[in-house]
């Protein structure tokens, strides 16, 4: 009879069974009650912080020779107040008094008398992990079993500026920070009504990033209220770093090259949305605040359609429509009717492409192909290297590329110009992430016009309709109002209504009809 021979475990799951049991041994320690003795707390706390050089003990005794243990981040609290409101007081002046004489430390306890602006008391190892992390400061009193949390939150942040993703000649120059405070403070300045509500949430087991909710109520749309809080609630991971990773965990459609949630670094914007009945998000520590529901044609429109008159604004979105289409078809269109319908070109126009491609060795698509990816190249170089210098290489290689290309007959002079002028045309577009979208997709419509000519572009723009017509953002169609088609709602869509004809808010957004500002508002001047 063979003995069967037991095989050893992986180091793979040797580790993960390590891990598994220390996290157990933290959980068991953080769901700890305090006890009396400080001494007691303190070696639990010690041990959950081992290794942890930045958490600060900071041990003192009272005018009654009792002993208070401090327990803070460095770097996250302010210490000059820290010494004012809590050393001081302790050390040279006595207990606080408050209403009454205050003669023993659970009493000033149990009274929160610490000069801080948001005090709580709290009484689980769980809970003091919490608030330490947190950037508070926490306040233990030997022959006590609670604890006072106060918040010193106090950090090097940078200066409000203006975004540089967001730029406008005519508006708001600042732009959110990487303070989730600061950012929610920015919304209040704009939006100074009780009905702006800003809820908590956490996620992230290990980061434990704190999330706001914001919406304006009664006028957002409970529907949608409900879906984004259930699907960020249902977010289950370790690390929260940006708002990215939210973004991919609630967006309706994850394989889709369009997004179906807008993100934006200008409180204006926010504020304008969430005044149409839409709901933000803000993540703590990124500047970029997402809002949903997001549809096609928001993407087409920019903060300064708003501050400009109308008429400027309308010309401009027409032209950041045409311009779309020029980004999306234009080579696809090039290299479909040089390849399959060159009858459709004047005769002096057609000589001129044929005598330019007379010395080029690869057929259109390679051309065209060839010279996105290198456009594409050019593009991403620009971005990540140093300011001083990126613009100055995508420029300067752009154009020394281009011309060494067509010099050596490598590529023609035509396609240099379609591909220049998509690229140009793409940069028009307001919002980054719709233009990727874009930029993914010339790829796939240039395959079709090589492969099949105009009736494989017309295939992939029917296509591209009908997934764009079922795409939904949070139960709002990405296509509306103009499919299904709400006339009412077309006036601040393909064109840009005066701002007294803007009456009501979008019924697609909102589910209901809601009135912004009364009629009659026509300017007339008298005579």
């Amino acid at each position: 009879m063979m003995r069967r021979v037991r095989r050893p475990k992986s180091i793979h799951e040797k580790v993960k069974k390590k891990i598994e049991t220390k996290n157990m041994l933290v959980s068991e320690t953080e769901n700890k009650i305090l006890s009396k003795d400080i001494s007691q707390n303190e070696t639990i706390l010690r041990d959950v912080f081992k290794d942890c050089s930045d958490v600060i003990f900071r041990s003192l005794y009272s005018h009654e020779k009792i002993k208070i243990l401090l327990v803070y981040v460095d770097g996250l609290i302010d210490s000059k107040i820290v010494e004012q409101t809590i050393l001081q007081p302790v050390l040279f002046q006595g207990l606080p008094q408050g209403l009454g004489e205050i003669d023993q430390l659970d009493q000033m306890i149990e009274d929160q008398l610490i000069a801080a602006a948001q005090t709580k008391i709290v009484s689980k190892v769980e809970e003091i992990v919490k608030s330490v992390v947190s950037a508070n400061v926490v306040i233990l009193v030997d022959q006590e079993d609670k604890a006072i949390v106060a918040d010193l939150k106090a950090w090097e942040a940078r200066s409000v500026e203006e975004p540089v993703t967001e730029p406008v000649i005519r508006g708001p120059r600042e732009g959110f920070l990487e303070s989730l405070r600061v950012n929610t403070s920015m919304i209040r300045r704009k939006v100074k009504s009780s009905r702006l509500k800003t809820v908590p949430l956490q996620v992230g087991e290990v980061t434990q990033t704190d999330i706001i909710l914001t919406y304006v109520e009664g006028i957002v749309n409970e529907e949608v209220l409900k879906e984004v809080r259930n699907r960020i609630q249902k977010i289950e991971v370790d690390s929260i770093l940006e708002s990215g990773y939210i973004e991919e965990f609630i967006e309706d459609a994850p394989f889709s090259p369009f997004p179906t949630i807008q993100y934006t670094e200008r409180p204006d914007t926010l504020a304008s949305a969430l005044l149409e009945g839409k709901v933000g998000i803000i993540v703590d520590g990124t500047p970029i605040v997402l809002i949903v529901p997001f549809t096609f044609w928001s993407g087409l429109q920019a903060a300064e359609d708003y501050y400009e008159r109308f008429m400027y604004s309308t010309f401009v979105r027409w032209i950041r429509f045409m311009l779309f289409n020029v980004a999306l078809f234009l080579p696809s269109l090039y290299v479909a009717i040089t390849t399959f319908h060159s009858q459709m070109l004047p005769t002096s126009l057609l000589l001129s492409f044929a005598s330019a491609r007379e010395q080029v060795p690869f057929p259109t698509l390679m051309e065209a192909f060839m010279m996105e990816v290198v456009f594409e190249a050019l593009r991403e170089a620009g971005i990540r290297l140093p300011k001083p210098v990126g613009p100055a290489v995508s420029i300067v290689g752009a154009l020394v590329i281009g011309q060494a290309a067509v010099s050596a007959g490598i590529v023609s002079a035509p396609t240099v110009i379609v591909v220049a002028g998509t690229g140009i045309a793409s940069f028009a577009i307001p919002r980054y992430n719709l233009g990727v979208a874009y930029r993914l997709l010339r790829f796939p419509l240039l395959i079709l016009a090589g492969s099949l000519g105009l009736f494989g572009v017309s295939m992939g723009f029917l296509v591209l309709l009908f997934h764009l017509v079922s795409i939904r953002s949070f139960g709002v169609p990405y296509l509306s109002p103009v499919a299904p088609l709400n006339v009412k709602e077309i006036k601040d869509t393909l064109w840009r209504a005066p701002r007294w004809m803007l009456t009501h808010r979008p019924k697609s957004i909102i589910g209901k009809r809601s009135t912004r500002i009364p009629k009659e508002q026509r300017p007339s001047p008298e005579n």
